[in-house]
């Protein structure tokens, strides 16, 4: 049975991001070191597109993943993964999914393995010192955060940052909650 055959088996011949049915195709989800069925997913073209490039993303559409994060497919739970972190730092509901996807240890591993590669993004702090993730980080000013009534407090520490794909964005917890920092407020 070739990799395709198997995918539209296991999709039903529907987009497994999406549920689209039009202009379906084999996406191999990166790295790719031998193609297989289990490191590949179905997908529309609209999907396709927009997984591949960070340009023209739009996030109404992506909230398909809502359901397609709970995917049984390590594969489609990649991709969600990919997708849910390069919207979180604009879409407060991409966020929220993002906290609840749940990814076995390999499968997080593999998800996070491609936007680590993104080597093109440097996120620094406001002394121009290289940020990574699991860095601490210190906040330089008070900051408000949008839906909430919380205030981070200048002088608050940071500790285990993540890295988004918006290189003026970092991830950290603030209070016990998940939120996102400008990298110009912060210094390591």
């Amino acid at each position: 049975m070739s990799i395709e055959q198997a995918l539209v088996e296991r999709s039903s011949n529907q987009c497994e991001l999406c549920s689209a049915t039009d202009n379906l195709s084999v996406y191999e989800v990166p790295p790719v070191t031998e193609t297989h069925s289990d490191k590949c997913i179905y997908t529309c073209q609209t999907c396709k597109d927009q997984v591949e490039s960070n340009i023209d993303i739009t996030p109404t559409h992506w909230h398909c993943l809502n359901d397609s994060m709970w995917s049984q497919v390590p594969a489609v739970q990649v991709v969600a993964y990919r997708m849910l972190s390069r919207l979180a730092a604009d879409n407060g509901w991409a966020q929220d999914a993002l906290d609840m996807i749940y990814l076995e240890e390999d499968t997080l591993a593999w998800a996070k393995v491609a936007l680590a590669e993104d080597d093109d993004i440097k996120h620094v702090d406001s002394n121009g010192v290289v940020l990574q993730a699991g860095d601490t980080v210190t906040l330089i000013k008070d900051l408000d955060v949008k839906g909430s009534s919380l205030t981070a407090k200048r002088g608050t520490a940071v500790r285990n940052i993540g890295l988004t794909s918006n290189p003026e964005h970092i991830e950290g917890r603030v209070d016990g909650q998940r939120i996102v920092i400008l990298t110009k407020f912060v210094k390591k």
